[in-house]
């Protein structure tokens, strides 16, 4: 849904003329996994899919929330009475932008908000994100609040953290805030240094393929919680602040010292992901591009075999996809289902696109969707 169909929506909705609509995208994480929450590296680029909105500021305290994808009724909250952790629904993320924004001392007195999404919903391209960076940049527009992007950013994690109470890193709303057209996001999760690496594919021959497994993931269920309590261990164990101060040429004697199997994995995989963003950032920089392959293929077998986070459904996507040429292949995002991303030669799209289809329909899973990933803007105001 465009701009217009959005703005549109809103006036029906609630009588009045938006002040502005914002967009704000997802990401697909080219490389780095599970590093951001370790201090570590990551390399996210921007998706052509976008959450938009359409924002006018109130002044008593009410902020009205609705969205064009879902069934259902405005939702009316009081800024007052929202407290973390304390709703369950969709309307978690943009409540708990607002609330973090008041934490923080910021004057928002209340808004009308109308949310429409392009990003898939649970296919590990961070939906919520763009939900929460679309708001967050919006406020920010309309309150004169004067937060640069990083910031913004930082606050979205927050709400996502401990509001809606999943524990996840800075990756995703730093990527939707901050991206640049053709471009990949070289991030460093700990003093948010950024460098953007032109990742121009389609002057190059070549295409990234992201295939939608549709099995559905939850980060705040569980799994992804204990990942990241088994990499603070490991860190403890090791005497550092974040896996990140592991050296990759020190990374043997680390594991060396530590007993315990399931953080000796999560340890492993965290050093060597942090050494491939970097391997993909030389790469890129010294123009091989296509040599990026093996580097994402290492990284699933990495995120399967150490991190034990894949699933039948994204091994099939990346086994089918190198046995049919694809240049490379890894799956996703937090795991557990969602997407994978594969590297091809322009030329062996289509092939590689039926092979995993025909994959899919023989293994009796559920059809998987597949688009073409294309490095797309950040956040931004749109009218």
């Amino acid at each position: 849904m465009g701009a217009v169909e959005v703005q549109g929506g809103f006036t029906a909705l609630y009588g009045a003329e938006p002040e502005g609509v914002w967009s704000a995208p997802g990401r697909v994480n080219l490389i780095g996994e599970h590093t951001d929450y370790n201090d570590g590296f990551v390399m996210p680029f921007a998706l052509p899919h976008t959450a938009t909105a359409a924002v006018r500021r109130r002044e008593d305290g009410v902020l009205r929330l609705h969205s064009a994808d879902l069934d259902g009724e405005v939702v009316q909250l009081r800024l007052d009475d929202l407290v973390p952790q304390s709703d369950k629904e969709w309307t978690a993320y943009p409540a708990g932008v607002v609330w973090a924004l008041r934490e923080a001392g910021h004057p928002v007195t209340g808004a009308d908000i109308h949310l429409s999404s392009t990003v898939p919903v649970g296919a590990g391209l961070s939906s919520s994100a763009a939900i929460e960076v679309v708001v967050a940049l919006a406020l920010n527009d309309l309150y004169e609040l004067g937060l640069q992007r990083r910031q913004l950013a930082r606050l979205c994690q927050r709400a996502e953290n401990v509001y809606v109470g999943a524990p996840t890193g800075i990756m995703d709303q730093t990527a939707s805030a901050c991206c640049e057209d053709g471009h990949a996001l070289f991030l460093d999760t700990r003093d948010l240094g950024q460098k953007q690496i032109p990742f121009d594919l389609a002057a190059e021959g070549m295409r990234l393929l992201v295939v939608d497994t549709r099995v559905k993931h939850a980060h705040n269920e569980g799994e992804y919680g204990k990942r990241r309590a088994g990499c603070e261990k490991g860190a403890a164990l090791l005497g550092v602040n974040a896996l990140r101060d592991i050296a990759y040429d020190d990374l043997d004697a680390a594991l060396a010292r530590l007993e315990d199997e399931e953080v000796r994995r999560l340890v492993r995989h965290v050093v060597t992901e942090d050494a491939r963003v970097e391997q993909v950032v030389a790469l890129l920089e010294s123009g091989d591009t296509r040599a990026i392959g093996p580097v994402l293929t290492a990284g699933h077998a990495s995120l399967r075999d150490d991190f034990r986070i894949s699933c039948p459904e994204l091994d099939l996507v990346v086994d089918t996809a190198l046995a049919s040429g694809a240049l490379g292949a890894r799956m996703t995002g937090g795991g557990f289902g969602g997407s994978a991303i594969v590297l091809a030669e322009a030329t062996d799209v289509d092939t590689i696109t039926k092979a995993v289809e025909e994959a899919f329909a023989a293994a009796s899973f559920t059809a998987p969707r597949v688009f073409e990933a294309v490095p797309s803007p950040g956040a931004r105001r749109i009218s």
